[in-house]
């Protein structure tokens, strides 16, 4: 599927797209802002003015001036010298939106790039030959630089590439695969690939689409735990969260109260019910998980706007100047992951604690630990003891990044977002959240069987349905890591979070 996006204007639909599979191609017109972005570009150095990372050398060595018969060499050596990344290569749907992102915020013509360049990389994406990036060596500032100056690399025929197929070639060979030749680079194209927040910004997108599946994901096991912890419905009661006015609150209650319509479990003990409310881990799922919907919301705005921005620096702006600036400072972007952060502990944090009520007997009124021939068998007991660990490692990796800066270049860059590195630790924090989710899963449907003969509603059946096509009901004790592998892989896809209605 092709997705026809105008630079500046890509929606978080077009953008998921993208990341799965899509490919991208600019609405028509886009080469009359680039062609004028690059006149600008050869009137200021016709000027003879000393332009920053153009004629003069970068960051501490900007006062140096460059002859005009080494621009060329300049430019090519700023991304051999900025590729300095190190550690494990970034996955392969970042590097999807990287070259998406890259490509919209030089096709708006502030740049001052040659449309080869454009073409270059969406022809990359388009064959899904994928520039090999490793994921550590930015601070967020001046750009991403090192990653960017990889993923560049490959544009002159440099670094290296992979395929859908997994086979991995040389920069040259991987442009020769898609019918393209290297580029030489003309006078500010290397600093225009380098400089930007493309690859925090991929990241922190990535990470934003998991963060929604999965707290659709934790609305669902949220709602089987209380069924089968028989617990009531009434905090879910529209009237509560009008009184509060909270957007996200009120949301994730409708779809609370949705997903539990018409349980023959929950009619079963309207009356007569002793308890007079339940413990948080249930009463208060739409304060918990509507807070955190909020701060997702928030942070996709802002990533939403950074996927569109010109984050280049110097820029060719209106009037014919060539201005210096910091839009590649990713404090914005830092800023959203790090709220994402907080929502994903926070999303594990109360799960883990309905977990811990279900097997409990004492709480959820059910056989301990979900198994009935205590003792010599131990059930749920250790994959509870599992959520919390990975609820806790959340806990610690939700420390906020932003509010570290580490001076660089000099000191010429003496403060920085650290943007890159909040954003790439999101997604071991949404691996460990699926875990936690895929235990409640498989814990919430253990635990609804225990009412059997009685049933939950339409929504929950389907859900318990379709994890029991993949695990047994645990009648006795068995090796509990392939369930949860199992319910993880289920939680992975589209199935269950169609099941929440979400307004």
């Amino acid at each position: 599927m092709k997705h026809i996006l105008q630079a500046g204007q890509a929606r978080l639909a077009d953008l998921r797209a993208i990341r799965d599979g899509a490919t991208l191609e600019l609405a028509e017109g886009w080469g009359i802002d680039v062609a004028a972005g690059l006149e600008t570009l050869h009137n200021a150095l016709a000027s003879g003015e000393p332009l920053y990372g153009v004629n003069t050398g970068f960051g501490k060595l900007a006062s140096t001036r460059i002859p005009a018969g080494e621009l060329a060499k300049l430019q090519l050596n700023l991304l051999r010298s900025h590729a300095a990344g190190t550690g494990e290569d970034l996955p392969r749907p970042v590097i999807r939106l990287a070259l998406a992102l890259k490509a919209m915020s030089l096709a708006r013509g502030a740049s001052g790039v040659r449309p080869e360049m454009i073409e270059t990389l969406l022809a990359l994406l388009e064959h899904d030959m994928l520039p090999d990036v490793p994921s550590q060596g930015s601070v967020g500032a001046s750009g991403d630089l090192a990653p960017l100056a990889h993923l560049s690399l490959v544009l002159v025929g440099e670094g290296s590439a992979t395929d859908a197929s997994g086979v991995r070639r040389n920069g040259d060979a991987a442009l020769l695969a898609i019918g393209r030749l290297p580029v030489v680079l003309g006078p500010k194209e290397g600093l225009a690939l380098l400089n930007g927040t493309q690859v925090s910004t991929a990241l922190a997108l990535d990470a934003l689409f998991r963060a929604e599946d999965l707290l659709r994901a934790s609305l669902l096991t949220g709602a089987m735990s209380v069924d089968a912890a028989r617990g009531s419905d009434t905090p879910f009661d529209p009237r509560i969260h009008a009184l509060r006015g909270q957007p996200g609150q009120i949301r994730t209650a409708a779809a609370l109260r949705s997903l539990l319509a018409g349980s023959a479990i929950r009619e079963s003990h309207r009356y007569g019910d002793v308890r007079v409310q339940d413990p948080y881990c249930l009463r208060c799922q739409p304060q918990v998980a509507g807070a955190c919907l909020d701060l997702i919301d928030n942070a996709a705005a802002t990533l939403e706007r950074e996927a569109n921005a010109v984050t280049d620096n110097p820029l060719l702006v209106a009037g014919g100047e060539l201005l210096s600036g910091g839009n590649f400072h990713a404090e914005p972007v830092a800023f959203a992951a790090d709220t994402l952060a907080l929502a994903i502990a926070e999303i594990g944090a109360i799960a883990e604690r309905r977990i811990a009520l279900l097997t409990d007997p004492v709480l959820s009124g059910l056989p301990a630990f979900l198994v009935k021939a205590g003792g010599v068998n131990s059930g749920f007991m250790i994959a509870q003891v599992t959520a919390a660990a990975l609820a806790s490692e959340n806990k610690a990796l939700a420390h906020p990044r932003s509010v570290d800066s580490m001076p660089t270049s000099a000191n010429q860059e003496d403060h920085v977002s650290m943007a890159t590195g909040a954003a790439l630790r999101l997604r071991p924090m949404l691996d460990n959240l699926q875990g936690i989710l895929a235990i409640e899963l498989l814990a919430a449907a253990q635990g609804i069987e225990f009412h059997r003969p009685l049933t939950s509603s339409a929504p929950i059946e389907t859900a318990h349905a379709a994890i029991r096509e993949h695990v047994a009901p645990w009648d006795e004790d068995r090796l509990m890591a392939p369930d949860i592998a199992a319910a993880r892989k289920l939680l992975a896809g589209a199935r269950l979070a169609a099941l929440v209605p979400l307004p």
